[in-house]
């Protein structure tokens, strides 16, 4: 039975944790176990979102307290802070994931906390917590557990048997910039639980290859998150951040999260009417290149373009920048050339070089095949949009990309843009 005093708690905790948006997908399936409670359908675990099949999933996320022995500039949940403070008993967050469950409203556990004493000791409890969850209760969902930097080996060793997935967060991409806004922390202390975790991934995959029913070790691997507008770190420093990272084998997903101001009394932190939500955007668009599209990061951000551009997706910005990299044959280039088209995607792309093998695609085909032809077409030929024809295309050769640009940019876009370069601050530099 939840109480008055557990559900204003809990409120309080679940308002303190909303900060932290590297909720992530479990990408791992725990199917139903007789004897167990739960299961993770179709391999999802994620908070508001939806599944494939259209279902609505969701995390129970909260702390396990917001007290914190840090005074990080950025954090709401920071020492200095006059806020209304909560905690947890290891007891009653096991008993509300348990009730939520029961009554419908979660499908897992989303679980962080402040530190407190310690990083052993905090992390010992969020061991407990998940330990109980897996051996008592017999809890079968989906959880991701926050590892606390500076925690032994031992205790992210445990974690990690009970966990989905494990994250731990950089927060800000350049080591003097955390410095500036956290001097009680550094990169060293959060690559450290990385790679601890990062090799108990790797034994636990030879372990599994060699016994069949090893436990498995945070099989959904690792995700972090980075803040963007807090300094005045560019984007190619958070961008370079990101592809360093996706070069370890066990990190998922970066997450950028918009600098909301929470705490405007600090000189230190810029003065934001709204968190620069545009910029976020470019930046997962990016992200997504880097991903998913083969794309490097000097391509993206370079010396003379270090942010990225407010007012166009990053793939339209390249080609604009490359106009002698068009026209793209649609019938004849390679598939890492088409995905460098603006209005194609990586689904688009596959099913071109697969509808081409049996005729010659024209525009009707790709307008089928889900191709945004008001991009594409001015960087594009196929077989009617050629020189040849009697009425060819003019692309962005004919057009040159300065009168080109006008043309894709709407008019919300280019205000919506003006709008947020009116939210840069000085950073005294």
């Amino acid at each position: 039975m939840l109480t008055d005093s557990t559900m204003e708690r809990l409120r309080v905790l679940a308002e303190s944790a909303k900060y932290d948006v590297s909720c992530s997908s479990s990408g791992t399936v725990r199917r139903g176990k007789q004897g167990m409670v739960g299961n993770t359908v179709g391999g999802v675990g994620i908070c508001h979102s939806f599944a494939d099949d259209g279902r609505c999933i969701s995390l129970l996320k909260v702390m396990l307290t917001n007290y914190c022995m840090y005074d990080c500039a950025y954090c709401v949940n920071r020492r200095s802070n006059d806020i209304k403070r909560a905690t947890l008993s290891v007891s009653e967050l096991v008993d509300i994931t348990m009730e939520f469950y029961r009554r419908n409203y979660i499908e897992g556990l989303f679980l962080s906390s402040g530190v407190v004493r310690n990083p052993d000791y905090t992390m010992e409890r969020l061991v407990a917590i998940v330990r109980n969850l897996r051996t008592v209760q017999r809890f079968n969902g989906y959880i991701h557990l926050k590892s606390i930097p500076g925690a032994s080996q031992e205790l992210l060793n445990e974690a990690g048997l009970y966990a989905d997935r494990m994250s731990v967060n950089i927060e800000i991409p350049r080591e003097e910039s955390l410095k500036l806004l956290a001097p009680e922390k550094n990169h060293q202390s959060v690559f450290q639980p990385m790679r601890l975790i990062e090799q108990g991934v790797m034994e636990n995959k030879e372990d599994r290859r060699r016994y069949r029913h090893a436990p498995r070790f945070v099989p959904a691997g690792q995700s972090t998150q980075m803040i963007v507008g807090a300094t005045n770190d560019s984007d190619r420093d958070i961008l370079t951040m990101s592809s360093m990272l996706y070069g370890q084998p066990t990190i998922r997903r970066v997450y950028y999260s918009g600098y909301i101001s929470v705490n405007t009394y600090d000189p230190r932190l810029p003065v934001l009417k709204q968190p620069p939500l545009v910029r976020e955007n470019r930046l997962y668009q990016a992200d997504w290149l880097l991903r998913f599209y083969h794309f490097k990061v000097e391509e993206i951000v370079d010396d003379l373009h270090p942010d990225l551009d407010l007012e166009v997706d990053p793939k339209l910005a390249w080609a604009l920048r490359h106009p002698e990299a068009f026209p793209i044959d649609i019938n004849t280039a390679d598939y890492e050339w088409l995905l460098r088209v603006p209005g194609l995607g990586t689904k688009s792309a596959w099913l071109i070089t697969n509808a081409r093998r049996s005729c010659r695609l024209t525009s009707e085909h790709l307008k089928k095949m889900g191709v945004v032809m008001k991009k594409a077409k001015y960087f594009i030929t196929c077989h009617e949009l050629s020189a040849s024809t009697l009425q060819p295309l003019r692309g962005i050769n004919e057009l040159s990309p300065e009168k080109l640009r006008p043309l894709l940019v709407s008019p919300r876009q280019r205000k919506l843009a003006e709008q947020e370069k009116q939210l840069t601050m000085d950073f005294g530099e």
